[in-house]
């Protein structure tokens, strides 16, 4: 490894336009329309809401974000304040990437209001340029997923059939056969980007997990509302990854694309070969439940492959659902939270700024290079979790 005392970071105190007349101008005059189609997204406000509050057309803000007309230096700080952002958010000039929200993986487009999703994409594409700064002073995991390169999925280093594709990662990855203790960190380990903040607020509960490999590193954004159960949130995680390796051309809501990435993430997290012979010949509860700590996967999930790989029939399969859910009701079965399970939250973009700090970067800097706000730099950033490193290395 190189030394890191030998190691310069780049100038962390480069200026950055301020909010007196002559910068407004300075922005009004290099004003990137995609940066206020993106902040206002996540501000979760329509162009309506926008042209009211200014006093404006919505005729006017779809110019704006249309390129074919520039806002006045008055309307840039007015955006400013409305939008929540410093002025020079607004400003061409540093590293972005556009993504369409045809080109992430959300798994049901009826439950997830419009504007919900587009601040899901815009918060995506802030995690990317979060990654990009980030990686700019610290070595991240390279992407390892077979057939990923840059932004494009190629099926064939896996094979389209989600059963192959998910034994081919297994043996790519060198996890054997089988429990997978981490996922979370496993998918790190191997250059993912993964997130789990409530970006939209008390909205995000209506945004279900998604992915997207259309960006320079895949990303799988995992919400807190699936966080109450640990099982289930690693079968999302693993669901997510299934899109990622079978799904190079989204379908948003496509219901056999969900399906593949269902069965791909309970042969990922279960082998047939090898969880098979462990299931009970009739439904037992507590043999499950004993089968569910040790791979890491619900009794839900055990009763269902049970059906699947015939050790039960459909009237057994249902009644056991039905007798699980009394269970519940009395208490018992309960479900676990991820906070009890380190390896399953998101670590890597903490300890990259964590690494990157110890050697002069700081938060306050970061913020102003990337024009965010420092509430939501932290937000993006997580909570650092003690828990073994990805391998990070400063450059």
């Amino acid at each position: 490894m190189d030394d890191p005392r030998q190691l310069r970071l780049p100038d962390l105190h480069s200026p950055h336009p301020a909010s007196g007349a002559s910068d407004l101008a300075a922005i009004a005059a290099g004003f990137d329309p995609a940066r206020l189609t993106q902040a206002r997204r996540l501000a979760g406000l329509t162009k309506r809401a926008v042209a009211d509050h200014l006093l404006v057309s919505p005729v006017a803000v779809g110019q704006w974000e249309a390129g074919t007309h520039t806002p006045r230096p008055d309307h840039v700080a007015r955006l400013a304040d409305l939008l929540g952002v410093p002025p020079a958010f607004l400003a061409a000039g540093r590293p972005y990437a556009r993504l369409e929200s045809s080109a992430a993986h959300f798994r049901s487009l009826r439950r997830t209001p419009v504007g919900d999703r587009n601040k899901a994409i815009a918060f995506t594409e802030q995690v990317w340029e979060l990654t990009h700064a980030l990686e700019k002073r610290v070595q991240l995991p390279p992407v390892d997923l077979p057939g990923f390169s840059a932004g494009e999925v190629v099926t064939d280093a896996t094979g389209a059939d989600p059963v192959t594709a998910a034994r081919t990662l297994r043996r790519a990855w060198t996890l054997g056969t089988g429990p997978i203790p981490h996922l979370v960190r496993a998918l790190e380990h191997h250059g993912l980007i993964v997130t789990l903040v409530p970006f939209a607020g008390k909205a995000t509960a209506t945004v279900d997990a998604f992915s997207t490999s259309h960006l320079p590193r895949p990303v799988v954004v995992l919400t807190p509302d699936r966080a109450d159960d640990v099982y289930r949130h690693r079968f999302t995680a693993a669901h997510e990854l299934g899109h990622l390796l079978l799904h190079p051309d989204t379908a948003p809501g496509d219901a056999m694309q969900e399906k593949e990435a269902d069965v791909f993430a309970a042969e990922f997290l279960t082998p047939s070969s090898e969880i098979s012979p462990l299931l009970p010949a009739r439904v037992d509860l507590h043999a499950l439940d004993r089968l569910s700590k040790q791979w890491g996967v619900s009794v839900d999930s055990l009763i269902y492959r049970c059906r699947e790989v015939g050790a039960v029939s459909d009237a057994a399969y249902r009644r056991a659902y039905q007798r699980l859910n009394q269970l519940r009701n009395l208490g018992l079965f309960q479900h676990e939270t991820v906070d009890g399970y380190p390896g399953e939250i998101p670590v890597l973009l903490s300890r990259a700024y964590a690494l990157a700090e110890q050697h002069g970067l700081a938060l306050a800097a970061l913020a102003k290079e990337l024009a965010w706000p420092l509430p939501r730099l932290r937000l993006l950033l997580g909570q650092p979790d003690a828990d073994t490193r990805p391998r990070l290395r400063l450059v």
